[in-house]
């Protein structure tokens, strides 16, 4: 008789939708453990503008691969990978069921799939796109893989240099397109993937949006945010929350006009993640005010 195969719950969804409440409920009620796969909650030094969980939070089950890195690290989504499923190993010989949550599809999706294989990268090549972003902006990379690589263009976020960078620097190492490495078979993992994923009107995201980025100002992002300003070159700090208001501290902008960019940048960073997870068709979608009741008939 075969055993029974381990299953991996993943929890997908937009930003502030409620995705930690749903993990540690569903944690508890198969007595097990979760993974985060939020890129941006690896890191020590970022807690109030990443949205980690509460202390509260986090002393309800255990939780893995949260605030485990510094952001002096680097730490890449293959890393990601060969430390999840090692983990996964351990974690599966003890459990039959294990959660995984977090908004960054890519770093699911190298979990439940594997990664494509990419070519070696000269670190030259490397070099030379990152002086080349520091010299001329964001926009010519943008143009540089509209022009070598369009199909890439139009389904990635254009708006993140390092995702660009990392395009870029495939295409000319292999002198083809980055979107031609993505068409290989997934991989054989040892365990059935359960995917699930929360939504809501947009109205109600945008709502959401808001009040988190409010409540993440009570809570001290300001301090944070001055804190990591001297480290703003770092890839870690290449996101939204920040990039805002190290623009308010070098006088570019207001502070009101920087939080209004927060959340502007926070609803276009989880309209991506909607268009992301909606090309999944094995996700099972529920309403964020669904009962874990709800959600276990389903699953």
């Amino acid at each position: 008789m075969q055993p029974k195969r381990k299953t991996l719950l993943t929890i997908v969804g937009p930003t502030a939708i409620g995705k930690t409440r749903m993990a540690i409920a569903l944690a508890t009620h198969f007595g097990t453990e979760i993974l985060s796969c939020d890129s941006r909650q690896f890191f020590k030094e970022l807690r109030i503008g990443t949205a980690v969980p509460s202390a509260e939070e986090l002393a309800q089950v255990p939780h893995h691969f949260i605030q485990h890195k510094s952001i002096f690290e680097a730490y890449s989504v293959g890393d990601f990978e060969r430390d999840a499923i090692a983990l996964l190993d351990k974690l599966f010989k003890k459990h039959d069921v294990v959660v995984m949550v977090g908004g960054s599809g890519l770093y699911a999706k190298a979990i439940i799939d594997g990664l494509d294989d990419f070519p070696e990268v000269d670190e030259v090549i490397r070099q030379e796109l990152n002086e080349a972003y520091a010299q001329k902006g964001i926009e010519y990379l943008q143009e540089l893989l509209k022009t070598l690589d369009e199909v890439q263009y139009n389904q990635m976020d254009v708006q993140n240099p390092q995702r660009l960078i990392r395009a870029l620097e495939v295409c000319r190492a292999s002198g083809k397109p980055y979107s031609s490495f993505l068409q290989r078979k997934e991989k054989q993992r040892d365990f059935t993937s359960v995917l699930i994923g929360l939504t809501a009107d947009r109205t109600e995201v945008y709502e959401r949006i808001n009040k988190r980025v409010d409540m993440m100002l009570e809570e001290g992002l300001l301090i944070e945010a001055q804190d990591m300003m001297p480290y703003k070159h770092l890839n870690a700090l290449q996101t939204v929350g920040y990039k805002e208001l190290f623009s308010f501290f070098e006088g570019e902008c207001s502070f009101e006009a920087a939080i209004e960019a927060i959340k502007m940048n926070t609803r276009r960073f989880a309209k991506r993640q909607f268009t992301w997870f909606q090309k999944d068709k094995r996700i099972k979608w529920f309403d964020y005010r669904s009962s874990l009741e709800e959600v276990v008939l389903r699953i």
